[in-house]
């Protein structure tokens, strides 16, 4: 069953081709293309093209759906082009002719865009709340191991002392910045392109403001032609959000296989979250560190294999763009893997505190006694003179104390104020007032 069927059968490749895997990904919109429709229908009986007793009868049938959709018992038959034929063929065959009426004022192109939106609007919500509990992990550990010194590097030489509260605090910061970006796609996409019909509008009074507050979107894609180019766009601004965390993820598995391995022997992980050799059996390999870092810049070549598929498309639809769900919908869920395994790990985090007693870390401390002798009256450029001497003759001996009091730094990390800034950004999404407005449409 298809929804454009004129009663002439199409070519079985042909049709095997154009369809390829979109069923598989399609039972992933079902539950929002039964509450697009059920906010499509409420429209349409405001505005007297489906009758008040038509309307409740279409209402009960999709919350049936819904339920099956919930329980996972629901299926796309064999025969069945996508999502939006199968609701429309299961309303049908059990209501007749009321069940065709679910259509009227709606083509499938704003029908497949809004089911996109209203999934994607869910998913962002996920992997925030996945984001969150990781960032919730990290600034604890950063107030656990606050005191606890590491050598921090620039080109991978031993450069100045940091902290593991500095360096966990570092990658907590740098996740409130990633769902700062993520707030803006979530604005983008939460814009309602139902109404917009195939991209030019239909002749039938439609009231799209309703569905807009029906569904919970924070605006309208007004112009039509702009809501079907939202298509693509929407799914690239979505990949570029997820490219951001997932880069947030990748250094940090870069930094915790490199600080494990046995040349730096900064941290350790219990042997059932490792894995070993079959012929050397001291080892301990981060494969779970090494599999995030690769899903993880994977994930960040998203937005560009995107911006290739729709680059310098026409405005209007073209069917490009249904292959954009087999590159996005796997990504997302990588991601909420990575995050969930980045969480597992560092729960279980050991930390070594005395990595500092090593010799070859004495000169870590070079800047630290530059900056005391300056304290102290001398000009900068001779104390660094001085200190370079002492490092040349081998008659340097500096103290290990740590002076560092400014905003971020070793002993002022600032994780009140950064937990303040992450706390801001979650509640701008308003992930709460979103969810009230659809899960009214089900349980009314």
């Amino acid at each position: 069953m298809k929804l454009w069927d004129k009663g002439i059968a199409t070519d079985q490749f042909i049709e095997h081709f154009t369809i390829g895997k979109d069923t598989e990904f399609d039972l992933r919109l079902a539950e929002w293309d039964v509450i697009g429709t059920l906010a499509h229908i409420e429209m349409l009986a405001a505005i007297d093209l489906l009758p008040e007793t038509e309307l409740k009868i279409l209402q009960a049938e999709l919350k049936r759906i819904y339920q099956t959709i919930k329980a996972q018992a629901f299926r796309i038959e064999n025969g069945v082009e996508d999502i939006h034929s199968q609701v429309e063929w299961l309303l049908t065959q059990k209501l007749g002719e009321i069940g065709k009426k679910v259509h009227s004022g709606r083509s499938r192109n704003d029908q497949v865009l809004v089911d996109i939106k209203l999934f994607l609007r869910q998913q962002i919500q996920e992997i925030v709340e996945e984001t969150q509990r990781l960032f919730a992990l990290l600034i604890d550990l950063s107030r656990q191991f606050k005191d606890v010194l590491l050598p921090g590097y620039t080109h991978l030489q031993i450069a100045m002392p940091s902290s593991f509260g500095l360096w966990l605090g570092a990658y907590s910061e740098s996740l409130s910045d990633d769902l700062l970006l993520m707030q803006s796609v979530f604005r983008l996409i939460n814009q309602n392109p139902l109404g917009s019909g195939a991209g030019y509008g239909s002749s039938f009074p439609l009231n799209r403001q309703m569905t807009t507050d029906l569904l919970g979107f924070a605006n309208l894609n007004y112009n039509v032609v702009y809501a079907q180019m939202t298509r693509g766009k929407a799914e690239k601004n979505t990949a570029w959000g997820l490219a951001n965390i997932a880069a947030t993820l990748s250094r940090l598995a870069m930094d915790a296989t490199l600080y494990m391995s046995q040349n730096f022997g900064f941290i350790s992980f219990p042997d059932h979250l490792t894995t070993g050799s079959s012929i050397m059996p001291h080892k301990k390999n981060p494969d779970v560190f090494e599999l995030i870092r690769a899903k993880c810049n994977q994930i960040q070549a998203l937005p560009n294999e995107i911006t290739l598929i729709i680059n310098n498309l026409p405005s209007g639809y073209h069917r490009d763009l249904q292959i954009l769900k087999a590159s996005l919908f796997p990504a997302i869920d990588t991601l909420k893997e990575c995050l969930q395994a980045m969480q597992l790990m560092m729960s279980q985090m050991q930390v070594k505190s005395d990595i500092l007693t090593d010799e070859k870390y004495q000169y870590l401390f070079s800047v630290e006694v530059v900056n005391q002798l300056v304290i102290k009256g001398l000009p900068f450029r001779e104390a660094y003179q001085k200190v370079g001497q002492q490092i040349a003759e081998g008659s340097f001996a500096p103290s290990q104390q740590i002076n560092h009091s400014h905003e971020g730094s070793i002993g002022n990390l600032c994780l009140s104020e950064i937990e303040a800034k992450m706390n801001k950004i979650i509640e701008s999404f308003e992930f709460e007032k979103v969810n009230q407005a659809w899960q009214k449409l089900i349980s009314a």
